[in-house]
């Protein structure tokens, strides 16, 4: 019997600052409302910063232009038989779309201050929401020239 492949999921969030604020989606997960960046699951022939673009128009309306990586994180959730590879970028806000429908999950985009969010730790869909944050806030920028798409065909 041949042992099945694992492998983890690969997903992109967005770290956005204005103003001392950070654009979050609150979202229900398993039941809960919880907070978390603009982020999802890379899609079959997506780049990784195609990804980051969709996934934060889709949960926030807000076009973006990613300028970096905050950093890439592993997480295995407890109580989850998934794995999580986070691509967790930063960037620019482009342009928004107020009257855009959201994802079904997401209930609002919201702007928070770190301070308002480390208040409510019970609310974070994980321990990446305020790490991703803190990494951007100590400096934590890498170039997008890490990234190499190398597609064969």
């Amino acid at each position: 019997m041949q042992q099945e492949l694992w492998k983890p999921n690969t997903v992109v969030a967005a770290v956005l600052e204005r103003e001392g604020r950070f654009l979050l989606v609150e979202e229900e997960d398993r039941g809960r409302i919880v907070y978390n960046q603009p982020a999802g699951h890379l899609d079959p022939g997506e780049t990784l910063l195609d990804a980051v673009r969709r996934e934060t128009l889709e949960e926030s309306a807000w076009h973006i232009e990613p300028e970096g990586l905050v950093g890439i994180y592993l997480i295995e959730p407890p109580q989850a038989a998934t794995t999580y590879v986070r691509f967790c970028f930063h960037g620019r806000l482009v342009s928004h779309e107020p009257a855009r429908p959201l994802d079904k999950e997401i209930l609002r985009a919201v702007w928070m201050t770190p301070e308002e969010l480390a208040a409510e730790p019970h609310k974070h869909r994980s321990p990446l929401v305020m790490r991703c944050i803190q990494d951007y806030l100590a400096g934590h920028r890498h170039p997008l020239t890490l990234i190499h798409d190398l597609r064969f065909g």
